[in-house]
């Protein structure tokens, strides 16, 4: 028995030093051992234990080679456990973040859409905190881009409501304009050709003769009425152009208002569309009358110009400005000049109604000119 002790070696040895015995081999794990690289490290080395028995001695020489294998099985095992938890640990890790980051596909998938204007898609909330609040936000955004889109659709049909409307408003200022040539203005005309007549011949009869010059003189007025009618109905741009027609028309207002100094800086401008000088001289004429209505103005100043890449028409004058125009039921800003901001709009330019530091209020008006225009649009 005393030869199976397991991880011992065990000899004896005769008085003189001989060998009498020695105990085999340890057979547990037998024929195995533990990597070198290992043992080495790991197996400790242990001093022989001599033992005297009688005659002889007993030399016990523990042998740790079983338990460093022992140790190296303990850690493959443990080491295949863990790389088999580590794998198990993946594949859950792989599992969950497959899960979890799927939504990313159909948020790109969203944002490619939205990229492509369509402003409708919205994503789903999903259960992880982080992707619900970008799913959120997401929403919120293409909220507000969807409203800015009908806002800006809205906007350019009523800007197209206003082009057409400014066009028909004209067609219907150009037919009422031949009416009043053709009609109002060749009877007022007959009328004192025979007033005219009448008042030659009836020279000594003076109660018919100074009736005759009544008439002639009411058809006269009416005559000059008429033609101012005409002229704020239906100025001739094209045929005399902006200027002109803006000369003829601050001549005629002196002509009204003698009690406001009127003065007109008038620059060159280039060739205009009929639409834009349309435009500029309305500008002109709705703040001359906004300045007799509203401003109690001593002074206004009118000014035509070109900066470059705008035409620029401007109605300035000393009045009381916009806040006292603003506290009395008057407004300066009513139906005229809303009419003439979205033809304006229409026409790819802007208005603005401001009181300079001065004092006063300003009417500015800009239009694009062509070549601006042409690359704006395109």
């Amino acid at each position: 028995d005393i030869g199976r002790i397991r991880a011992n070696g065990l000899e004896a040895f005769a008085a003189d030093g001989s060998l009498r015995y020695r105990a085999p081999g340890p057979v547990y794990k037998a024929g195995r051992q533990a990597p070198a690289w290992f043992a080495a490290l790991v197996q400790p080395t242990f001093p022989p234990i001599a033992i005297p028995l009688g005659r002889l001695t007993l030399v016990l020489t523990p042998d740790a080679s079983r338990a460093t294998l022992d140790a190296w099985d303990d850690l493959v095992a443990m080491t295949g456990w863990a790389l088999a938890l580590l794998g198990v640990l993946f594949l859950a890790t792989w599992r969950a973040l497959n899960r979890s980051l799927h939504p990313l596909d159909e948020v790109m998938a969203a944002l490619d859409k939205t990229g492509q204007g369509q402003f409708s898609t919205r994503l789903p909330l999903y259960p992880v905190p982080e992707l619900m609040r970008l799913a959120r936000s997401f929403n919120a955004m293409n909220d507000r881009l969807d409203d800015a889109v009908r806002h800006n659709v809205l906007l350019e049909s009523e800007q197209a409501v206003a082009v057409r409307l400014n066009a028909r408003l004209e067609d219907e200022r150009t037919a009422l304009a031949r009416e009043l040539h053709d009609e109002l203005a060749q009877g007022i005309t007959a009328v004192r050709a025979l007033a005219g007549a009448i008042a030659q011949r009836t020279r000594d009869k003076a109660q018919l003769h100074s009736t005759a010059q009544s008439i002639l003189a009411v058809t006269g007025e009416m005559q000059q009425e008429v033609r101012g009618i005409l002229q704020r109905l239906r100025p001739a741009v094209l045929d005399r152009g902006l200027a002109e027609a803006l000369e003829r028309h601050l001549l005629a207002w002196r002509g009204r208002h003698s009690g406001i100094r009127l003065e007109a800086e008038l620059g060159e401008l280039p060739a205009l569309a009929e639409d834009q000088s349309q435009a500029l001289l309305r500008l002109v004429q709705e703040g001359l009358t906004n300045v007799v209505r509203h401003a109690e103005a001593r002074c206004v100043r009118v000014r035509l110009y070109c900066d470059g890449s705008h035409a620029i028409a401007e109605v300035a004058d000393d009045g009381r400005g916009l806040a006292a125009a603003r506290s009395t039921a008057c407004q300066p800003a009513g139906f005229g000049l809303t009419g003439l901001r979205e033809r304006l709009a229409g026409l790819g330019g802007q208005l603005t109604l401001r009181t300079p530091p001065r004092g006063g209020t300003c009417l500015r008006a800009m239009l694009p000119l062509a070549d601006a225009r042409h690359g704006i649009g395109a």
